[in-house]
Order: structure tokens, then sequence, then C-alpha cells
């Protein structure tokens, strides 16, 4: 007789290895025969059922074999499925005992009705169905489909906490035109099966639990069960926190170190522009690959506030410098200014001149000050005392070239004093922006340690 399929053949049982050929040929003649039988008077087009107001039941098992892409940008999600489908068909129903023992086979899907089960939320704009592949068919009547497919369903993402966020995907298997008092659809397990689920290198996947809904849609009056499996990733945020939020971080307490910079050597400027466009590079990178809505990342957030705290800090040098190289014609320090910035704000960042010292900051600026009274103002006396000496000549015994001498002499006393007195008013000026530059310093670096902590305990 003629060989049987390797299919039917892997659907009988097993024989012994001492029976006869010909038995096994007999075998596969019962399996000809039964298949012949089986589809003689038999239409895939109609629902099997003997009673055709009675529902038939269908019930679904999802195994998720592996997690293909996740496109944040465009919010679908591509995955490896393996969908199993099991109903009950009353025409294809057999003695086995007649046929040789045969208790199952194992044909192509399209001899038999199918339910036409799909994905709601299928985002493929090909729509590629699922396999086509054999289904197991016992003798009495249950037939098992196992279909591999792969799917893109359309996923809500949220990146409100991106690189540290979760998403919920789901995805709805249903019936597009019976209705639920033609197939009631069931969810063979409570969740999705994991058990061959290959390791994404981006997402870590939590669970997938698995509901049946039943919806009446706004066309049709009649209830559509569905069952909606809901997976739950978590993202893998190793690779975003050392390529994009570390680099980010390093480069945010570079931001503060501009304010250390002396301010004659013309790079104050510089390296706060430099670390703000290294800061713009870096958010182009994270708006490239997230959706365009109104949520943004955090990590966005910490790139704004960052952004926002360097061109403060760029503005504020400006500034600094703009007081530090006030000229000989500047104004004296104003007092409220001097007791503010030169004495209690100098003494807590740390800030004095050259022979002061932070540890006898007291004793130093008393030195210096006897030192400033006695170079500024120790020529006024002899001023004076030339003044008062002019004052006691006797007008009649002094010569007349003596008062333009006097005058002179006043004039280059006078000139020298307002040089000193301007020297000293813009060394003062000097040391208002060096406090101010480091008492700014500490308060960004605090800013900057502040917000890296909030952004990785929000995260966590």
């Amino acid at each position: 007789g003629l060989p049987a399929s390797p299919a039917l053949a892997a659907a009988a049982p097993p024989a012994p290895i001492w029976v006869p050929a010909g038995c096994r040929g007999a075998q596969g003649r019962f399996a000809y025969k039964l298949l012949h039988d089986l589809f003689a008077n038999y239409s895939s087009a109609l629902r099997p059922v003997d009673d055709t107001d009675r529902a038939l039941n269908v019930t679904l098992q999802v195994t998720l074999s592996q997690i293909i892409d996740m496109d944040e940008r465009n919010q679908v999600l591509t995955s490896y499925l393996w969908v199993r489908q099991a109903w009950l068909d009353a025409h294809l129903t057999w003695d086995k005992d007649a046929y040789d023992g045969i208790d199952s086979i194992r044909i192509p899907s399209s001899y038999v009705w199918r339910p036409d089960i799909i994905l709601y939320n299928n985002a493929d704009d090909r729509f590629g169905g699922s396999m086509e592949t054999n289904v197991v068919l016992r003798s009495d009547g249950h037939i098992m489909w196992d279909s591999p497919a792969i799917t893109k369903s359309s996923c809500k993402v949220d990146v409100s906490y991106f690189p540290f966020d979760g998403q919920q995907c789901r995805l709805t298997f249903g019936s597009w035109t019976y209705n639920g008092n033609q197939i009631d659809l069931h969810n063979r397990l409570d969740a999705g099966d994991l058990t061959d689920f290959v390791e994404n290198v981006e997402w870590e996947v939590l669970g997938m639990p698995a509901t049946r809904n039943v919806v009446t849609y706004g066309c049709c009056s009649e209830p559509y069960p569905d069952v909606t499996y809901t997976l739950l990733l978590r993202r893998r945020a190793s690779f975003y926190i050392f390529n994009l939020l570390l680099p980010c971080i390093m480069v945010s307490f570079l931001a503060p170190l501009g304010f250390y910079l002396p301010a004659d050597s013309g790079e104050k400027v510089s390296l706060g522009v430099t670390v703000l466009l290294a800061l713009t590079v870096f958010q182009l990178l994270v708006a490239e690959s997230m959706p365009p809505s109104e949520s943004v990342p955090l990590i966005g957030k910490y790139y704004i506030a960052t952004m926002t705290m360097i061109t403060a800090s760029t503005a504020l040098t400006i500034f600094i410098m703009n007081v530090h190289h006030c000229g000989p014609g500047a104004r004296p320090v104003p007092p409220w200014a001097r007791r503010l910035i030169l004495h209690h704000m100098a003494r807590l960042c740390c800030v004095y001149e050259v022979g002061e010292s932070c540890k006898s900051p007291r004793r130093a600026q008393g030195r210096r000050a006897g030192r400033g009274d006695a170079g500024v103002l120790g020529e006024s006396p002899r001023e004076g005392e030339v003044g008062a000496e002019a004052g006691a000549c006797p007008q009649d015994r002094c010569l007349c070239h003596h008062d333009g001498l006097l005058r002179n002499v006043g004039y280059i006393a006078g000139c020298f004093r307002r040089h000193r007195a301007a020297q000293r008013w813009t060394g003062e000026w000097k040391k208002v922006a060096k406090v101010m530059d480091r008492f700014f310093m500490w308060v960004f670096f605090l800013m900057v340690f502040l917000m890296s902590v909030l952004v990785l305990g929000k995260a966590a």
C-alpha cells in the first residue's frame, strides 16, 4: 500500500519492533481512509456545531517567546508569540476502533473550520496573520491549533520616568465577526506562558496576566468577548545610566567650577557656554528617541533644570566679571556691601588676601588695616604738617615762590592720595567679585548635588 506520511505516522502509536511492515502499512491505509471519510461531506466555511443557537467554546493560550522591538516614538511593540487555540468540531469525530486505533491525526489547518481570532490592537500595516501550521484533530472532535506569529501591537508608552520607567502593553485577542452568542472565547490560563521566553537586553518582563472581557461596541448590540494579555515591562536602565545620565552629571559639576577660574583668565564664560552646548547635545539625543508627547521624561527634566542652572551661572559670571573689572573711576564699596560681603561672606567662604589666614582672620585683618591706614592715611598728617607749617609761616617772611611750591606739593599729594584711594576701591571691588565667585560656586555645587539626588530618588 501507499506509505504513511511522516505527520500521520507520528500521530499513530509507536509499533513494536517485531511487528511486520505490513501491519504498519495497514495502519497507514486506515489513516488515508479516515481522512477521506472525515472530509467527504465536510465544509470548512460553516461553524461546526450541531445546534446553531448554541455558542462554540474556544480556549486561547498565548506563550511569549521573544520581545523583538519596542518603538517608543511610534508606540509599537513587536513580539514573537505562540498562539494555541482549542475548540470542539462536532462534525469531525470517529470511532478509533474502526480505524485501527487511530486516536489523533495532524492535518493542514486550512482543511478545518478555524475561528477568526485576531489581535484587535494590531499595528502592522500588512496585517500578517498566524502561520499556516497543522492542527491536531482527536477522535472526539477536539481540535488544537498551535501557530507562531510575529505581532506588532499598539502600546501606550509613558516615558515620564525614562530611563527608569515601566510599561504596560496590552494584547487583545477576539473574534472579528462572531459575537458572544456564536463563539464564547475563554483564556486557558490566568497568565501568559513565559517558560520559553528569551531574555531581552533592554526590557525585563515582570508578568503577563490575562483577563477576559465582554464588550458591547457601538456598531452592534451583541456582546463580543475578548481575552486581554497585559505585558508588564520594566526597562533595564544600566545602558542609559552610563551613556546619558552619568555624563550629564559629570558635565554639570563642571559648571560651578567656572566660578573658581580666575577672572583674568578670560575662560569663565567660555566654560559655561561649552557645558551648555554639551548638555544640548545630550538633550537632542533623548528627544530623538522619545515620543512627542506632553509628558517630559525624567532625564529630560534633569537636562532642562541643569541647562537653566548653567545659563544662570553664566549670566552671574558675566555680572561678577563686570564687578571685578571696575576701573579707577568706580565708586567706593557701599558700607552694607563691605559689611555683608567683605566681612561676613568672606569669612563664611574663607576668602582672604595674601598674608591672611583662614585660621586667624581677625588678626590678619587687623594687621592689614593697620598697614592700609598707615599707607593711605599716612600722607594726610604730612600734608597737614606742611599746611600747618605753611599756615604758621609768617606771611611777611615767606618768599614769593613759596606759595607756588606749596600749591604744587599739595597737588602732588592730592593726586597720590586719590590714586591710593582708587587702588583701594579697585582692590575692594575685586575682593567683592572673588567672594561672590566662591559663594555662588558652593551654591551651584549644592544645587547640582540636590538635583542629582532628586532624580535618582524619584527614579527609585
